[in-house]
């Protein structure tokens, strides 16, 4: 939340989504002028940019890790969905592309702001919503994308529109198969970056959190899968990010 240290509010045009759009940025003080590695943390339906930062503490979170040893620093952008229905799916729509929001223009402002950072080859994440983000953008850009985390994660088109009004062919702008996170790991297998995976067992999504991951299995797929008490609730994701930063540090610094 504003106030807290390394921690800026971003109103910004986007050339994707046609319209304004905020990202929360969080930069270890100190360490704007280094080459940090970024991380784009996606949030879920009905949400927005400060989602991860207030209901899920992670800049608190972060700066705990950080002083204590448990990772490397690292930049992280929250930035806001589209802002569109109750949840744009960060897929393509006919008038605006969430997609490109969040593969093009949030680095684009993040590089302006801190010219440093490590843009080229960025970490995604996310919970629910912003998981299928995660899965779907990391493996359709995988030349680009440097590590992939999800946490409670919708994990196809149909989850998605249990929870929001918009009907289904509002998010097929670009076509069925290329909604599917399978189709795009299969096609990009020799390039995915490294891939985990949680969920609550007593998350509604269990099921297809489960059954995604016994398709990776089934097409030898390299991931990893966690499963650990918890429901669908911020309970939940603020316990286990700190999953997604350690993740993110061992991959970025090469630690064991």
């Amino acid at each position: 939340m504003p106030g807290q240290p390394g921690v800026t509010l971003v109103t910004l045009y986007s050339p994707a989504l046609r319209r304004r759009a905020d990202i929360t940025l969080f930069v270890p003080p100190e360490e704007q002028n280094r080459a940090l590695p970024l991380l784009i943390l996606m949030h879920g339906v009905y949400g927005s940019h400060w989602n991860w930062s207030v209901l899920g503490n992670v800049p608190g979170t972060a700066m705990e890790m950080i002083n204590d040893g448990s990772i490397g620093p690292f930049a992280i952008a929250m930035p806001s969905d589209g802002l569109w229905g109750d949840g744009s799916g960060y897929v393509i729509h006919r008038e605006f592309n969430a997609e490109s929001w969040i593969i093009d223009d949030v680095p684009a402002c993040v590089r302006v702001l801190c010219p440093e950072l490590q843009w080229e080859r960025i970490f995604l994440a996310g919970q629910s919503m912003g998981g299928f983000g995660a899965l779907r953008l990391g493996a359709k850009y995988a030349a680009r994308v440097a590590g992939i985390s999800a946490h409670s994660s919708v994990t196809r088109l149909a989850d998605l529109t249990q929870h929001v009004q918009q009907p289904l062919k509002e998010y097929l702008s670009a076509g069925k198969r290329d909604t599917d996170l399978l189709y795009w790991m299969r096609r990009h297998r020799s390039q995915l970056p490294p891939i985990r995976i949680d969920c609550g067992t007593e998350d509604a999504l269990l099921d297809s959190n489960r059954t995604l991951h016994i398709a990776l299995l089934r097409y030898r797929i390299t991931h990893s899968y966690e499963e650990h008490p918890g429901a669908h609730d911020w309970a939940y994701w603020q316990q286990h990010v700190r999953a997604t930063l350690r993740f993110v540090s061992r991959s970025a610094y090469g630690e064991a």
